[in-house]
């Protein structure tokens, strides 16, 4: 008789820039949520799937969640609360810290109306004493009735076999929803989109964080086979960061586009030829039409 498996959605929650997306990428053992130092790094909801001879966990990895100050971030958080009814467990990440601040409390009020599983993430733990983890357990034990409390490095991938074993025990019996070689649920376009995204963000100066935005016109395989147009536009809110974007002689573009191609030739294991634009369209981050054009829309969540 087979064993039965266990299968379920779980989410990771925590407010920006506290290591879902590495975390994410570390559990499922390769590159699918971008990350970046910034905060605001991830705004979708993107799907990763987990299978082993145990069963299936499927990810979502959610928006941070944070005090929205424009309509795109009013989506992100949206996005993030929503999914705390509808999974089997929630992962909360939080810094190794025994100061516990607003933006902590926050997502504990949250969590405390919700019934189900929270398991307390500690992460970053690469970076503080061992015998100070102890303490912040104790620190964030006090806020919330965990199921429970495990520290990591979403980094080095520490304990994360221990966390895959604990997010199986709170998982319910059942098939499974996905393919065992489904990795993840996001279109190639939206990953695609996503890279160049990242690249922009790491390699472009402070001062145009998050007022950019990536649009695939053009993503087709040529008969060969063995070579990819992708053809993107980046968009952003000034005139004076399309220059920086550009740089002198087209310099930061193309810095931005090799590094992209590089990631996306990995993700489609295949030559991509990649062109880019660069796009203003002034305050795009708050109009309805702007965000539901790149692909973050309300009715979705």
């Amino acid at each position: 008789m087979n064993e039965q498996k266990k299968s379920g959605f779980v989410t990771l929650i925590g407010r920006p820039n506290v290591g879902k997306s590495t975390l994410m990428n570390q559990l499922i053992g390769q590159k699918i949520a971008i990350t970046s130092h910034k905060p605001q790094t991830t705004r979708n909801r993107i799907q990763t799937v987990y299978t082993s001879e145990k069963g299936q966990i499927v990810f979502l990895d959610t928006p941070g969640i944070h005090k929205a100050k424009n309509k795109l971030g009013e989506y992100m958080v949206l996005a993030a609360e929503h999914t705390l009814k509808e999974v089997d467990v929630i992962l909360w990440l939080v810094e190794p810290t025994t100061f516990i601040g607003a933006g902590e409390r926050h997502i504990a009020e949250q969590l405390a109306r919700v019934r189900t599983p929270v398991i307390l993430i500690i992460n970053k733990i690469d970076t503080v004493k061992k015998e100070e983890i102890l303490t912040f357990i104790d620190t964030y034990r006090k806020i919330l009735d965990f199921a429970e409390i495990v520290p990591v490095s979403a980094l080095k991938g520490t304990n994360k076999d221990t966390l895959i074993e604990l997010i199986y025990r709170y998982l319910p019996y059942g098939p499974m929803f996905y393919d065992e070689d489904t990795v993840t649920d996001q279109p190639m376009r939206q990953i695609a989109a996503e890279l160049i995204r990242e690249k922009a963000l790491k390699l472009l100066d402070e001062e145009i964080p998050h007022g950019i935005a990536v649009s695939i016109d053009i993503m087709k395989q040529r008969d060969r086979g063995n070579l990819w147009d992708v053809e993107a536009t980046i968009i952003c809110e000034r005139d004076s960061h399309k220059g920086i974007i550009i740089g002198k002689g087209g310099v930061m573009l193309k810095k931005i586009g090799s590094a992209a191609r590089y990631e996306i030739e990995k993700q489609l294991e295949s030559k991509v030829n990649l062109k880019l634009w660069v796009k203003v369209k002034k305050d795009w981050r708050d109009s309805d039409f702007l965000i539901k054009n790149f692909g973050y829309d309300k009715k979705e969540v």
